[in-house]
């Protein structure tokens, strides 16, 4: 019997070290519809921002995608997915190097044209960073998990230490915008409510970004900051 029982609890932790592995959908997750954007080997589907490849500061390194700053500054720029998006469930895990910062942007408007130079000129961002001891920590809105410069605050932003995975999850649905992280909701807005344009009036997208939020439709960027930031099980339910 003890030898039935030890070799059911090896099969059973090898299901589950299969099931856990990171950058692969379930069986589950392939019938409800979701898509892996990242295959932990290449980083195909990606390009960078205004151009049609990825950049060399964008490298994969043991099934993640790793920001290296030390590359040449000619191979950087936010990456952004080759699809659009409009309706979803975005969710994928990150972690910083201390002092780094960086983001999730998404609804981008790519453009070659004046006032879409950047993944933020027309996206949304949720906020990836050491909340201790990166410089861009204040206001509360510029914490982990915030909708930059929006929605957020330390109440809610709790990420785990330098270092370590975050679970960071984006929820759009007919305009309708949810953040999570780490399980902890950080953001819950309407799109074009009194409420949404209320705290946009007071954001720094007020001025000088004509282009904001416009559009619930597009691509999704994962953001070129200070410091080093990793990323992995990139996924999506189209809704």
């Amino acid at each position: 019997m003890k030898n039935i029982l030890t070799a059911c609890l090896c099969v059973l932790l090898a299901v589950t070290a299969l099931a856990q592995k990171p950058n692969k959908l379930t069986g589950k997750e392939k019938k409800q519809g979701w898509i892996l954007l990242f295959d932990g080997k290449t980083t195909n589907g990606w390009h960078t921002y205004l151009r049609d490849t990825v950049g060399s500061k964008w490298q994969v390194k043991e099934g993640t995608i790793i920001y290296d700053p030390s590359q040449p500054r000619s191979g950087g720029g936010d990456i952004v997915t080759n699809q659009e998006f409009e309706n979803f469930d975005f969710r994928l895990e990150w972690k910083v190097a201390k002092a780094s910062n960086s983001g999730i942007i998404f609804n981008i408007q790519e453009k070659k044209e004046p006032g879409f130079n950047a993944t933020y000129s027309s996206g949304i961002e949720m906020q990836v960073l050491d909340n201790i001891d990166a410089a861009d920590k204040n206001p509360e809105t510029h914490l982990a998990g915030s909708m930059y410069d929006m929605f957020g605050g330390a109440a809610v932003s709790k990420p785990k230490p330098v270092g370590e995975w975050n679970h960071a999850r984006i929820l759009q649905n007919k305009g309708r915008i949810t953040f999570w992280l780490n399980d902890v909701m950080t953001a819950d807005v309407q799109v074009g409510s009194d409420e949404w344009n209320a705290v946009l009036a007071k954001s720094k997208f007020s001025k000088g970004f004509p282009n904001f939020a416009k559009v619930l439709k597009g691509k999704i960027a994962l953001q070129e900051h200070p410091g080093s930031s990793a990323w992995r099980n990139i996924k999506i339910q189209p809704l």
